[in-house]
């Protein structure tokens, strides 16, 4: 999506024990997402995209960029209604955990 940026801030920085990403279309943040980076694992633990800017695709930008970024992405503890969202990106159930999970698959050269 043209115009959206994705701004992380670390653990460190925030003194918490996740790492955030503002979600920002045209420089207004339309949302906040609480995760971890772990080397090229990226759990996504909640996407919050701000009631006025719902519906308009910047939690699935904000997942189709993440999917560009990093081999191995974990949805954590998907709710039920959400699950079509996570299927259609290309996650699959991680057993009975209520994990999606996506891993990149590289060509075969």
């Amino acid at each position: 999506m043209k115009g959206l940026v994705i701004s992380f801030i670390s653990r460190e920085v925030q003194l918490s024990e996740y790492d955030w990403a503002n979600i920002l279309f045209d420089d207004v943040c339309v949302g906040k997402a609480r995760c971890l980076i772990e080397d090229n694992k990226f759990t996504i633990f909640s996407i919050n995209v701000y009631p006025e800017f719902q519906g308009k695709g910047y939690g699935k930008a904000f997942v189709d960029s993440i999917i560009l970024r990093f081999d191995t992405i974990i949805a954590d503890k998907v709710r039920f209604t959400a699950i079509k969202f996570w299927e259609s990106e290309g996650f699959i159930k991680d057993g009975e955990s209520g994990n999606w999970i996506y891993h990149k698959v590289l060509p075969i050269i």
